[in-house]
């Protein structure tokens, strides 16, 4: 499991969980968002274009 905090979000990798490649994003301890990173959407719940550039970010960076 791999976890990332980043502009009071936390993003959550699972090693060996399912395809497609996602990460779960938290806040407050509340599920925000499943997002696929291959097709680079959300799976589940919502995210604003603060949230998008982030995960752009960490996606440049390899982080994700």
């Amino acid at each position: 499991m791999g976890k990332i905090r980043r502009g009071g979000y936390l993003f959550v990798t699972l090693i060996g969980d399912h395809v497609p490649r996602h990460v779960h994003i938290y806040r407050d301890g509340k599920a925000v968002a499943k997002f696929d990173l291959d097709r680079f959407e959300c799976m589940t719940g919502s995210i604003d274009r603060r949230l998008r550039r982030i995960l752009q970010q960490l996606v440049t960076e390899g982080k994700l």
